[in-house]
């Protein structure tokens, strides 16, 4: 990011959180999880440093050089012959193996995988910052040319991805770290959602974060480009306006929102920002797949438009 741009933030905001660690929360080593000072996976464990649905990750450090590195676990169960446990760890190695073969400044890079224990596991590089679930209280909202260059940066390590053939499956702002002071920005957890289908409620609902997936996936159709590409509009809609394009009181309701209704206009709740991204947002929302940009090389291309046109100066040169 420009330095002026960042400047510019701090100026108008609050100052950047600390950057002394990654996925850092209010997580501590006293819950259940690997013990500090265990050997796992060639590594010594310090201490737990995040958790969500996917499972937890812990600063780590290579006893042979001592650097320091993010091992996530996700537990797989035991190695009986369970069917579903089969398909879980069998989804595992797909989307790890997957995961390691991509090689892009945006995307965390991962180092190695493997299972032990009962648990995957993958080994990553140690990045600094917070995630932007933090960025979309609309107290903390990032300035807007700010949040369209993430944007586009985001959709073309999507592209790359794509380009692999390696989907992503959850874009959201909890899987995407960002440090202010110097514009580093990454994109985790690639795969995994689909390694959480594997273990699917016997109701069929997918264990994702509905309020971020495509109305063909609500609907049982397969994941593809435009699926992660609206993903990507729904997190960039939460980031401008501190809300989500679909909302409802209950679970239910959000997703009878998502599979029937319009996403909420861009413009009904931030009329100064720009009309051409308001009908941008639209687009990338829709319910049809086929009105989606299907590439991410475009959908940044557009993303950067609007914000030369709209704040000339407003991100770095590219």
């Amino acid at each position: 990011m420009a330095k002026s741009l960042v400047a510019w933030w701090r100026r108008r905001r609050e100052p950047p959180p600390p950057s002394d660690s990654t996925l850092e929360t209010d997580a501590d080593a006293a819950g259940e999880g690997l013990p500090a000072g265990l050997l796992f996976a060639g590594l010594r464990v310090e201490r737990l440093i995040g958790r969500g649905a996917l499972g937890a990750v812990y600063l780590a450090r290579d006893p042979a050089t001592g650097t320091a590195l993010a091992l996530k676990t996700l537990p797989l169960g035991s190695g009986g012959g369970d069917a579903s446990q089969q398909a879980l760890r069998q989804a595992f190695n797909m989307e790890a193996e997957a995961a390691r073969r991509l090689r892009h400044p945006d995307i965390v890079q991962v180092l190695d995988a493997g299972q032990a224990q009962g648990l995957g596991y993958l080994v990553m590089e140690l990045v600094p910052g917070c995630d932007l679930a933090r960025y979309t209280h609309p107290a903390r909202l990032l300035p807007e040319p700010l949040v369209l260059e993430i944007g586009a940066r985001l959709a073309l390590a999507l592209a790359y991805a794509h380009r692999q053939g390696v989907l992503h499956r959850d874009v959201k702002p909890a899987n995407v770290m960002l440090h202010l002071p110097t514009g580093h920005l990454k994109l985790m957890d690639f795969g995994l959602a689909r390694v959480h289908d594997a273990t699917r409620t016997r109701s069929g609902l997918l264990l994702g974060t509905p309020a971020f997936m495509a109305p063909e996936l609500l609907a049982g159709t397969s994941a593809d480009a435009r699926s992660d590409l609206y993903a990507l509009a729904a997190m960039l809609f939460q980031l401008l306006t501190g809300r989500l394009p679909h909302e409802g009181d209950s679970m239910g309701h959000l997703l009878q929102s998502i599979a029937r209704d319009e996403p909420k206009p861009l413009h009904a709740l931030r009329p100064d920002l720009p009309p051409l991204l308001s009908a941008l947002m639209a687009r990338a929302l829709s319910r049809a797949p086929a009105q989606r940009e299907a590439d991410g090389l475009v959908l940044a291309e557009q993303l950067r438009a609007i914000a030369d046109a709209s704040w000339p100066g407003g991100r770095r040169s590219r």
